[in-house]
C-alpha cells in the first residue's frame, strides 16, 4: 500500500504564496506521473496539475495556469506545488495523487485515473 503525505497548507492572505509538498512511499516513484487535485466545500474534487514521471511534461488547470508550478524530486520521492498570487477561490483541501499505471500521463483530469491519494492539506486564502 502506497502512502502519500501532503504538507505545507495553511491560512494565508490573498496575494500570498504557498508551497505544498507530497512525499510518497512508492518504491518506484520515478515511474509514476503525479497530480494535485483540490476540493472546496460543497464542490467536486477538481484537477489542478500533473507532472510526468521524469518531470518533462506538466499540465495545469486554467484556474491556476500562470500562478502555479509543479515540480518533483525523484531522489526524495516528493512532488511539490508552488502557488503564487493566491486568491480566495483557491481555498480548498489539496490532495496529491499517483497515477494508476506507470509511465502514463493520459486522461489526467479524471479522478478515476489515480490509484493512491493523500489525506489532503487545507489551504485557506482570506481576502
Amino acid at each position: 500500500q502506497v502512502q502519500l503525505v501532503e504538507s505545507g497548507g495553511g491560512l494565508v492572505q490573498a496575494g500570498d504564496s504557498l508551497r505544498l509538498s507530497c512525499v510518497s512511499s512508492e518504491p518506484t516513484f520515478s515511474s509514476y506521473a503525479m497530480a494535485w487535485f483540490r476540493q472546496a466545500p460543497g464542490k467536486e474534487r477538481e484537477f489542478v496539475t500533473l507532472i510526468s514521471w521524469r518531470g518533462r511534461s506538466t499540465y495545469y488547470a486554467d484556474s491556476v495556469e500562470g500562478r502555479s508550478t509543479v515540480s518533483r524530486d525523484n531522489a526524495k520521492n516528493t512532488v511539490y506545488l508552488q502557488m503564487n498570487s493566491l486568491k480566495p477561490e483557491d481555498t480548498a483541501i489539496y490532495y496529491c495523487a499517483q497515477k494508476e499505471k506507470p509511465y502514463d500521463a493520459e486522461n489526467y483530469r479524471s479522478v478515476l485515473e489515480y490509484r493512491y491519494w493523500g489525506q489532503g492539506t487545507q489551504v485557506t486564502v482570506s481576502s
